[in-house]
């Protein structure tokens, strides 16, 4: 125990350290949102990838996963890697650093607005980030704090409120700069964490052949061996959970705007292997050892405590230096992620809401300390929900960011993707694929808390859970948008070329292949 304690205390002091000494750098709102645009690949990449993985993936994710499909749950890890890091920077990643700042675009949901010259836009994708934040965020406090109720025996609602305030103090004092540096810090320790934690977990069962050989007696419905063959037992369920949780981060607010923030062409390049190889092993390695919590719990304790109980019951077995050292790093995947999503929701309410309210008369200097009040509200909030999920047992986990994803990729993804390769992307189809993908998880949800009845057929399909509701989501908006646009040309905004020539400046080579330092300096 004074182990763990010892590690916690340090843990938290120097987070607060870090953002007490990047104090000085929020001297205006550009600086506290976005480093003032000058990060570099590894602080960037490490931002990425720890506000991509946090305990809603290690004990949440990882555990209901890992349970159904086995060591094929791996696959899912390797697909956030590849589609939702390496193909999201190659894509992303160059042309949303160039139009974002050369249409001086600081969130996504003023991206939308002067993209496709549309205020209305703005107030609709600032209400739909700030609204759907917030089940994800108490998803992330929900994951943690069950760790540290079998570590420490404290209770969920203290949990809920220490990790509250010591996220809420570093990101308030020190802004997007401190939350880089202690997403490194982090991102470090969840890459030793997790290779450790592998290891020690496996040798409980004999090493990994022998773990494979115990996981392969263990009987399915479907075959023998399920839980050990190379896409489990169940392939199409599979692909949904690859789709949703590699292509979705596509469109979330808070992993695009890393890009916003990148410095040049050298920390793209660098940030695209940086990011990936950080998936491979955070990624990966999670849903491979929750492929193996068959050997670690019983079909009668996840029924009566759900899938979340999954991977603290099989950590609970380990030695308590490893308690603490798990403890840390999903301390830092959920602490990491969560101060991604505060200073997101924060930003996009105070410039994409409140600032156009008073027609831009607002200082730097109020506009951030709106901000901030606003940080704490956003996280009281997602405690005070956490809090009564936990009581009441509304849902579980991966539900909750399933709805979470599925409702923001569903509404950004295609709008976002098509404003920044396609000219003729019209304000129509981006309000129709907001109004289309918030709808359909906004009804998702209605069916998961027992409102309504799901339908039968194919929309039973579609809604037998988030998953299966935020992948249609997001690929029907990537019809919904073309079809719209050709149908509403004359919406297309009169300065779209001007967008687009960012893309055709040069500096020593196109702009659109490689990022330079003075592409805003020269005009040329």
């Amino acid at each position: 125990m004074a182990v763990k304690i010892i590690l916690v205390v340090v843990f938290f002091a120097a987070m607060l350290a870090v953002g007490i000494h990047f104090r000085r750098h929020n001297t205006n709102v550009d600086g506290f949102v976005l480093g003032g645009r000058s990060v570099g690949p590894w602080l960037t990449a490490f931002a990425f990838g720890t506000s991509y993985f946090s305990a809603v993936i290690f004990v949440g994710y990882a555990g209901q996963f890992g349970w159904a499909f086995g060591i094929a749950s791996t696959w899912i890890g390797l697909g956030n890697a590849f589609i939702g890091s390496l193909l999201a920077w190659v894509v992303l990643g160059r042309r949303t650093r160039l139009m974002t700042q050369h249409i001086g675009s600081r969130t996504m949901p003023d991206f939308f607005g002067k993209r496709y010259d549309s205020n209305k836009l703005t107030i609709a994708a600032a209400i739909i980030t700030f609204v759907f934040l917030i089940p994800y965020t108490a998803s992330l406090f929900n994951g943690l704090s069950r760790l540290f109720e079998m570590a420490f025996h404290i209770d969920y609602a203290y949990c809920v409120i220490g990790m509250a305030l010591l996220t809420g103090l570093y990101v308030i004092i020190g802004g997007y700069m401190a939350t880089a540096v202690n997403d490194f810090i982090q991102g470090v320790i969840m890459l030793i964490g997790i290779v450790a934690v592998i290891a020690a977990v496996l040798s409980q069962n004999g090493g990994f052949m022998g773990s494979l050989v115990e996981l392969s007696k263990v009987e399915s419905d479907v075959m023998g061996g399920a839980y050990v063959s190379f896409f489990g037992p169940n392939p199409g369920y599979l692909f949904f959970v690859v789709m949703l949780t590699s292509v979705g981060t596509w469109g979330l607010p808070q992993m695009v705007g890393k890009f916003y923030a990148i410095r040049d062409e050298g920390a793209v390049k660098k940030g695209t292997l940086i990011s990936t190889a950080f998936a491979v092993i955070v990624a990966g390695g999670c849903y491979f050892l929750g492929g193996f919590g068959r050997l670690f719990s019983t079909a009668e304790k996840v029924a009566a405590e759900g899938f979340d109980s999954i991977i603290p019951q099989m950590l609970s077995t380990l030695p308590d230096l490893l308690t603490a050292i798990v403890l840390i790093l999903v301390l830092s995947a959920s602490m990491s992620t969560l101060s991604s999503l505060v200073l997101t929701s924060s930003s996009t309410l105070t410039l994409d809401l409140i600032d156009p309210m008073t027609e831009g008369k607002n200082s730097e200097k109020k506009n951030m300390t709106i901000m901030r009040v606003f940080i704490a509200f956003f996280i009281v909030v997602s405690a005070v929900i956490a809090i009564i999920q936990a009581r009441s047992r509304v849902t579980f986990i991966a539900q909750l960011m399933g709805i979470s994803w599925g409702a923001l990729a569903g509404a950004f993804l295609a709008p976002f993707l098509y404003g920044l390769f396609w000219k003729k992307a019209t304000k129509a189809g981006a309000a129709a694929s907001f109004i289309y993908g918030v709808t359909l998880m906004i009804i998702q949800l209605c069916i998961s808390l027992g409102w309504i009845a799901a339908p039968a057929g194919f929309l039973g399909l579609v809604f037998r859970n988030s998953l299966y509701s935020g992948v249609f989501a997001m690929f029907g908006g990537l019809v919904i948008v073309p079809v719209v646009s050709a149908l509403t040309r004359k919406q297309v905004p009169a300065k779209v070329d001007d967008y687009f020539s960012c893309y055709n400046a040069t500096v020593e080579v196109p702009a659109a292949t490689a990022l330079g330092e003075s592409v805003e300096a020269s005009g040329k």
